[in-house]
């Protein structure tokens, strides 16, 4: 059974969700320390008890977002299973992360405030990209093994990403589009499968003995 929250833990959390909301709402330049205590129903002296400036509360947005992220499984290949099922398996657990609107939230709210910030923006890709760096371990494990084709690992692992993130995140990012329903999800990723897998597989035939 889950403890529940102290006060003060209460409190942080309302500040951070009050913080999420203001910057959704009207951007991370305009949202004042004050906006963002009245929203969360606190004193200013509260909000800067628990973080100095926006600064430290992007900051704990960008950490909450990274922590979504990587909430997967690790993409270890297995040399004795279809690389169908391994890969589904894979894409299923970025599609619920993706699927997830508090994530959707909080990338909205990222992109947002990195606008004007390319240095905040540089940041909070590089750290997408280096948890997207296990999914190239993952094909670099199937071509050595000869199951799929000489690309370069990081290429091939960004195409598959992309295939999904056309449908199940700049859309709700970007414009606002619902999330996809389950059948809708379960949709892409297939589709992507095969496109992935009709391009790069190799044959069995082909394979080594």
């Amino acid at each position: 059974m889950t403890a529940p929250l102290r006060l003060t833990d209460r409190k942080r959390e309302a500040i951070v969700m009050a913080a999420i909301a203001e910057f959704r709402d009207n951007g991370f330049e305009v949202t004042s320390m004050d906006r963002i205590a009245a929203r969360a129903e606190v004193s200013k002296r509260t909000v800067y008890n628990h973080f100095p400036s926006k600064e430290e509360l992007f900051a704990e947005m960008l950490q909450r977002l990274w922590a979504s992220a990587t909430a997967q499984p690790e993409a270890i290949y297995r040399p004795t299973l279809p690389l169908r099922d391994q890969l589904r398996d894979l894409l299923d657990a970025k599609m619920k992360t993706l699927g997830d609107s508090n994530f959707i939230d909080l990338a909205r709210v990222a992109i947002g405030a990195t606008i004007h910030s390319p240095e905040r923006a540089q940041a909070w890709v590089n750290r997408l990209n280096e948890r997207e760096e296990t999914f190239t371990v993952w094909v670099r494990g199937a071509q050595q093994d000869g199951r799929l084709k000489a690309v370069e690992p990081g290429f091939a692992a960004s195409q598959i990403h992309a295939l999904l993130k056309a449908f199940a995140f700049w859309p709700q990012v970007t414009l606002n589009k619902p999330l996809l329903t389950p059948e809708e999800q379960v949709s892409v990723v297939e589709s992507a499968l095969d496109l992935f897998l009709c391009w790069y597989e190799v044959p069995a035939s082909c394979s080594p003995a």
